[in-house]
């Protein structure tokens, strides 16, 4: 946007308008990043389904789901401690990048951490039961 008419004279009136334009176009096409905190171990294969189910969730709120347990454990060894803790540092930090934690179903180890690293960091926090009704905090 040049704040410039075609003669090189200021117009700031039109510069303005324009401006107003483009603000709200990139605001239509905004979807907000959503982490997305669930079980993962235990009953891996029931949990990644559910997980992938709250992803698909979040997507129909208009929504990005962001599920770094269902990313790392493609590549890194959940049962390995030291993978493991590398894995939820790494999700951690990409937390800080999401506009919202959601968190679903009883609240594991790391949904603990993840949840009360939102808090330090003052990120909006919205829990769910495992039918994706929202429910009020599980108290922690």
């Amino acid at each position: 946007m040049n704040k410039y008419n075609n003669e090189g004279y200021p117009d700031p009136t039109a510069y303005e308008a324009l401006t107003a334009v483009e603000r709200e176009e990139k605001a239509k096409q905004y979807l907000p990043l959503i982490y997305i905190a669930s079980p993962f171990a235990g009953d891996t294969e029931r949990n990644i389904e559910r997980a992938r189910g709250y992803c698909r969730f979040a997507v129909s709120k208009g929504c990005i789901p962001l599920a770094p347990h269902l990313h790392y454990p493609q590549f890194m060894d959940d049962d390995d401690p030291k993978q493991r803790e590398l894995g939820l540092r790494f999700a951690l930090i990409l937390l800080g990048k999401c506009d919202e934690l959601w968190a679903f179903g009883s609240p594991s180890e790391g949904m603990i951490r993840e949840i009360a690293k939102a808090r330090r960091r003052n990120i909006s926090i919205r829990f769910f039961n495992s039918k994706c009704e929202e429910v009020s905090d599980y108290g922690i």
